[in-house]
């Protein structure tokens, strides 16, 4: 019988085209770095590095293990439904990943092929980054008991943005979501059947095919990242971030350029907490790192669709803007 080189092809394990030339240029850039004159891009690298790569690795990885060993089925019964419940599984299971928001990006676009909404993967982005487990510990040791304030206000959002894309998926604003139809018991076949050499080469493929989809985004976000790092001194905005409206926006602007890391924003917002001495600012700059983050915009517009990237920051600012405004005013 002749082999289905379709299939075949199917099964191969390839870098992509544009994973390779957004590789190749950062590490071009990286390389370049290490010349006298560009010190200053190479430490801000090297230190983003330090901080992102095990997200990366880890988002890639688990994004594996569930295209390999989780149905399409068992994704679409908890995150694919167009049901308010979606959107509470989605907050707690953000809530329980422990990768940061350049790591969860790779898991959440995982879960969108898988099947699940797009509301429900809406809602898993907002809520990791900043409601889950390692960066609330790392959040008490920086801010105490107020640190609860950041992570119920981030929920919150997490909740009401995922609501408001459901109305806006029902009147046809966005993108629809993909449709599964279950056709009986969904089965683990993949756990049942567990094989060590077959699930090594599942869950790679599923990565590196993630990988694809994802990481070169990832790779320019990290570089602007590293060149605003190395070249805009953050003294000049810490001067104007003061505990007004207008110290708001420009706080927002702040973060919108600056992409850190979840765990590298952490220590920044402290800093910021110490100069202004209010929770608005350091508030509006975690969240807003990840609502107006241009990765993962530029991710969800080129996997989900333009509308669904469009009305992201559209629903999300006022919401972090409103809530920052409030802390600064009552706390």
């Amino acid at each position: 019988m002749e082999k289905c080189h379709h299939c075949e092809k199917e099964d191969k394990i390839k870098i992509g085209k544009k994973l390779k030339i957004f590789g190749s240029i950062f590490i071009l850039f990286f390389l370049l770095s290490y010349l006298p004159f560009f010190s200053s891009l190479n430490e801000a690298l090297i230190s983003y590095l330090s901080l992102m790569w095990w997200a990366i690795l880890l988002g890639l990885f688990i994004g594996g293990l569930i295209d390999y060993f989780v149905p399409e089925e068992f994704i679409f019964k908890y995150l694919g439904k167009k049901k308010k419940i979606s959107i509470i599984y989605a907050v707690l299971t953000g809530f329980l990943m422990s990768a940061c928001s350049h790591g969860i990006l790779a898991i959440s676009m995982q879960l969108y092929k898988k099947g699940a909404s797009i509301p429900a993967v809406i809602t898993f982005l907002l809520a990791s980054p900043w409601a889950n487990l390692p960066v609330t510990i790392l959040l008490f040791g920086f801010f105490g008991w107020k640190a609860l304030l950041f992570i119920f206000a981030a929920m919150l959002i997490a909740v009401i943005t995922g609501f408001v894309f459901m109305l806006l998926e029902k009147f046809n604003l966005i993108e629809k979501s993909k449709e599964i139809i279950i056709k009986g018991n969904y089965k683990w076949e993949n756990i049942n059947n567990f094989n060590l050499k077959n699930s090594l080469k599942g869950v790679t493929k599923g990565s590196v095919d993630l990988a694809n989809m994802v990481l070169w985004w990832i790779l320019i976000g990290f570089l602007f990242a590293a060149l605003i790092s190395a070249y805009v001194p953050a003294h000049i905005f810490m001067n104007y971030f003061g505990p007004t409206f207008t110290g708001l926006l420009l706080t927002l602007a702040f973060a919108t350029i600056i992409e850190v890391c979840s765990e590298g924003s952490a220590p920044i917002a402290f800093e910021i907490f110490n100069k202004v001495g209010s929770l608005g600012n350091p508030f509006v700059f975690l969240m807003a790192g990840v609502v107006t983050d241009y990765t993962e915009i530029g991710l969800i517009w080129s996997n989900i669709g333009k509308k669904t990237a469009i009305w992201l920051p559209i629903v999300t600012v006022p919401q972090v803007v409103l809530i920052g405004w409030l802390f600064n005013m009552f706390l």
